[in-house]
């Protein structure tokens, strides 16, 4: 149990998918405009990520039975295309106010390389079936929090009259990003 929560709070805090190994950085970008979607897109993340171990874990054993284990990326994106497809369908159903917010962004979750980083560095780590959901659910609730600290920065600096000319839009939010970032690192060897 100690285990899963260290691995979790290290992949919230110190091994964060965006602000240390920058990883999903397109959706971070593009989505953080606006709390609310950011929000959206981060529980959909985090969603997906857990969908994606659940089902990635037990194929990659799968793969390794039958000694075909370099597979593992094809058979990962198109599980995540599956997922996303599915996330899509129930975000539309369910919640079109969402569904319409996050737009172009939703279904580029498939092509976020943090959601098959995750399923990938399952693997790598060695992590047993529970401790790759576990793994995953705090690597999801990182990209939240990154997502949710970024929202909010963006949202007081795109106001702020004080800004110069040359460093409003990209520049800042690339600023910003950069900054967001090194704070993170003074997390580094929080958890062992």
């Amino acid at each position: 149990m100690l285990e899963a929560i260290t691995i979790i709070m290290s992949m919230i805090l110190v091994n964060n998918y965006v602000l240390a190994q920058f990883l999903g950085i397109c959706p971070f970008l593009g989505v953080s405009k606006k709390l609310d979607s950011a929000v959206g897109m981060g529980i959909a993340v985090i969603f997906v990520m857990v969908l994606a171990t659940i089902a990635t874990w037990p194929i990659q054993q799968v793969l390794n039975k039958f000694d075909i284990g370099y597979l593992q990326t094809v058979v990962f994106i198109l599980v995540i295309a599956a997922l996303v497809q599915l996330v899509e369908m129930m975000l539309k159903k369910f919640i079109p106010s969402l569904h319409k917010a996050l737009g172009v962004f939703l279904p580029l979750i498939t092509t976020n390389c943090a959601v098959l980083g995750v399923c990938i560095n399952n693997i790598d780590s060695g992590y047993g079936y529970l401790l790759s959901i576990c793994n995953a659910f705090g690597a999801g609730v990182g990209f939240l929090l990154a997502m949710i600290l970024f929202a909010g920065v963006r949202s007081k600096l795109e106001n702020e009259d004080g800004v110069p000319m040359a460093f409003r839009g990209v520049p800042l939010t690339l600023i910003t990003a950069a900054m967001l970032s090194l704070g993170f690192m003074g997390f580094s060897g929080l958890f062992q």
